[in-house]
C-alpha cells in the first residue's frame, strides 16, 4: 500500500461528506473498514467496489492491504484519536496518508451535554489496563473522558470507583452516539445508583464530572492504617517512609517494587503521591493480602499488585522489571535478596533499605558490594523515642 485516505464517519445511517471527501470516495476502488462501517457506507460507494473487512488477526488485513497501491479506509470518529490511523502509521510507515476526521465519541457526548471540554483529561480503557484511569482518579482531574469496551463497561468502571472510595464523581454515559435509532445519553449520580441504572450497549463512552475533592495527604499517620495484629511497631514510621520515598526518586521511575510490604504503607504512599507508577508489592505473610486490600481501599490507591509468598521463591519472569526497589523485610536473607533484585533491576535503578541495627546495616553493605551496586546516600534518623534508623540508597550503574 503506497497511499491511503482514512475517513472518519459517525453511526448515522445518512452521512454528509464535503466535496473533497465525496471526490475521494467516488474515485476509490478498494475500501476497508469494520462490518458496521460497510453497512453504513454501502449506498455511497461506487459500483464494483472491493471491500476488505477489518477483523482480527490484523496481520491478515495488512497482508491484503499490501496488494494494493491505494485504499480508502473508514473509521469511527477521528481516526487519529485512539484510532486506526496510528495503526496504519506504525504498520506502513512509508505510506502517504490523508485523514478526514469526524467528531470522536467523547466530543459528541460533550456536545450532547452542552459541556465545554477543553480541559477534559482523556483515558482509554479499550483493550487497555486500568493504569491511566487509576492515575486520573488519584490525581483528581475535574473532568475525565473515558473510552470503554465490552469488558471495561460503565458498570464495571463505576464499581471500581466505588470500591476505592471515588464517590465524588457523576458519570454521564453516551450509548451508540450518532445512531439515529439507538442513541442514549444519561447521567448517574452516587446517590441515585442502582444495579439497573446502566444500559447494555457495547458502543459507549462516558464523562466523569468531579463534585468534590477527595483527600490526598502527603504523609499518612501510622495509626490511620489497618495494622498487622494491631502492632503499630510493624509499620514504617511516616517520617522514615517519606524520606525513603524521596530517596527512591519515584517521580522519574516507572516500576516500583516493595519487598516485604506488611501493611502496604510504603506501596500506598508511593501510589498516592506518584500514581503513574506500576507498583508491585511482595509479602510472605498471608495476612498481608487482606491488609493491602483494606488499606488500598481506605486511601484510594487501586492498581497495586500484591503477591503473597517467599520472595526468594516467587517467579519474577512475568513482572515489570523495577527501576526502584524498597526492602521492608528480608527474612534473614538480605544478601541473597539484594543479589536477586540486582539481576532483574533495570540499569540506573535504585534500592533503598531501612536498617534498624548495625548488623543489618553491615549486611546491606555486604549485599550491595557482592551484587555490584554502589552506595550513593545514607541518612541516620531517629523518630520520637525510637532507636536511630539508617536509610540507605544504592544504585545499579
Amino acid at each position: 500500500m503506497k497511499r491511503c485516505d482514512i475517513i472518519g464517519i459517525s453511526d448515522k445511517r445518512e452521512q454528509w461528506f464535503s466535496p473533497e471527501v465525496t471526490k475521494v470516495i467516488q474515485g476509490g476502488k478498494v475500501f476497508s473498514g469494520g462490518k458496521r462501517h460497510r453497512e453504513i457506507m454501502d449506498a455511497y460507494l461506487p459500483l464494483g467496489y472491493e471491500w476488505i473487512d477489518i477483523t482480527v488477526p490484523l496481520s491478515v488485513v495488512f497482508e491484503k492491504y499490501g496488494q494494493f497501491d491505494d485504499i480508502v479506509i473508514f473509521a469511527s470518529g477521528d481516526p487519529l484519536f485512539y484510532g486506526f490511523a496510528s495503526t496504519i502509521q506504525r504498520e506502513f510507515p512509508t505510506c502517504e496518508m490523508k485523514v478526514f476526521p469526524s467528531f470522536n465519541s467523547l466530543q459528541m457526548l460533550a456536545h450532547r451535554m452542552l459541556l465545554p471540554y477543553q480541559d477534559m483529561h482523556v483515558v482509554s480503557l479499550t483493550g487497555r489496563p486500568w493504569d491511566r484511569f487509576d492515575e486520573a482518579l488519584i490525581l483528581g482531574y475535574p473532568l475525565i473522558g473515558v473510552l470503554t469496551d465490552r469488558k471495561n463497561t460503565p458498570k464495571v468502571i463505576w464499581k471500581r470507583m466505588q470500591e476505592f472510595g471515588y464517590t465524588n464523581y457523576t458519570m454521564t454515559i453516551g450509548e451508540n452516539l450518532g445512531n439515529d435509532v439507538s442513541e442514549r445519553v444519561y447521567t448517574i449520580k452516587n446517590e441515585d445508583y442502582t444495579e439497573d441504572a446502566f444500559g447494555n450497549a457495547s458502543l459507549c463512552c462516558l464523562i466523569l464530572q468531579k463534585t468534590a475533592d477527595r483527600p490526598r495527604p502527603l504523609g499518612i499517620s501510622e495509626s490511620a492504617f489497618a495494622l498487622l495484629d494491631g502492632r503499630v511497631k510493624m509499620i514504617t514510621k511516616m517520617p522514615i517512609r517519606l524520606l525513603s520515598l524521596s530517596m527512591l526518586d519515584l517521580r522519574q521511575r516507572r516500576s516500583f517494587w516493595d519487598v516485604g510490604f506488611c501493611t502496604g504503607s510504603v506501596s500506598i504512599e508511593a501510589k498516592l503521591q506518584f500514581p503513574h507508577l506500576t507498583v508491585t508489592a511482595f509479602e510472605v505473610r498471608e495476612q498481608g493480602r487482606q491488609l493491602m486490600q483494606e488499606n488500598a481501599r481506605r486511601f484510594g490507591t487501586p492498581g497495586i499488585t500484591a503477591l503473597i509468598g517467599d520472595f526468594m521463591e516467587t517467579s519474577l519472569d512475568a513482572l515489570p522489571r523495577p527501576d526502584a526497589v524498597f526492602i521492608g523485610g528480608h527474612g534473614g536473607k538480605l544478601v541473597e535478596m539484594i543479589e536477586r533484585l540486582h539481576a532483574v533491576m533495570l540499569p540506573g535503578g535504585c534500592l533503598v533499605f531501612n536498617s534498624v541495627s548495625e548488623s543489618s546495616r553491615q549486611l546491606f553493605l555486604d549485599g550491595i558490594a557482592r551484587a555490584g551496586l554502589t552506595l550513593v546516600q545514607e541518612v541516620c534518623m531517629a523518630v520520637d523515642e525510637h532507636n536511630p534508623i539508617y536509610i540507605m540508597k544504592a544504585e545499579k550503574k
